[in-house]
């Protein structure tokens, strides 16, 4: 899966997922509050947690990247002390699998809104997993338990999708992309057309 990999794409997969294991650290926090008011509103950000994956797979274009990523950002998440402790790595390798499964079946060459926001509800299938796993969401009543899947899997297709699409637009802007993605043939028209 990896075997495509430079150095170079590894490093920035890296990069990419420290900053996003920093803000999951952070959005542990978010996600508590929206606890409060007791309607599963908390379900709407959870998505946050499976936008590594997706951002560093529209950028980087290759197998392999969005586990990594996504076990790269569980582990920074971790190691500056998450409330979630190992269980956020445990969550993120399951997560980063099942976004890759679904880059994997487009054969790693769509780069949209809508399979990256598909890869992100296939990481929430990966967390509701190890949810049901642990036995808390068989005690909600079954229009609760309604409300937490249809609210995570539609928060996290926003997040993981559409919002990590213009995420990525907006880095692409900056030239920042062609650091690591090949020059297309657009850019040699555009470049040969200032040479004229």
């Amino acid at each position: 899966m990896f075997k495509g990999l430079k150095l170079t794409d590894v490093l920035v997969t890296i990069v990419i997922s420290v900053v996003f294991g920093v803000i999951y650290r952070v959005w542990g926090d978010l996600y508590n509050i929206a606890k409060i008011p007791g309607i599963q509103l908390e379900q709407l950000v959870y998505g946050m947690w499976f936008m590594a994956a997706t951002v560093a797979f529209l950028i980087i274009r290759k197998p392999g990247v969005a586990l990594l990523a996504e076990i790269a950002a569980a582990l920074t998440e971790m190691l500056i002390a998450s409330q979630f402790g190992i269980e956020a790595l445990t969550y993120g390798v399951l997560q980063g699998l099942f976004a890759e499964l679904v880059f994997a079946m487009y054969g790693y060459k769509r780069f949209g809104a809508a399979v990256a926001g598909l890869a992100g509800i296939a990481s929430a299938v990966g967390a509701f997993i190890f949810d049901f796993s642990k036995g808390y969401l068989a005690d909600l009543q079954s229009w609760n338990l309604t409300l937490a899947i249809v609210f995570r899997l539609v928060g996290t297709f926003i997040i993981t999708g559409p919002a990590a699409y213009v995420l990525v637009k907006a880095l692409e802007k900056t030239g920042v992309t062609q650091l690591v993605r090949p020059a297309s043939a657009d850019d040699f028209r555009a470049l040969d057309k200032k040479n004229i």
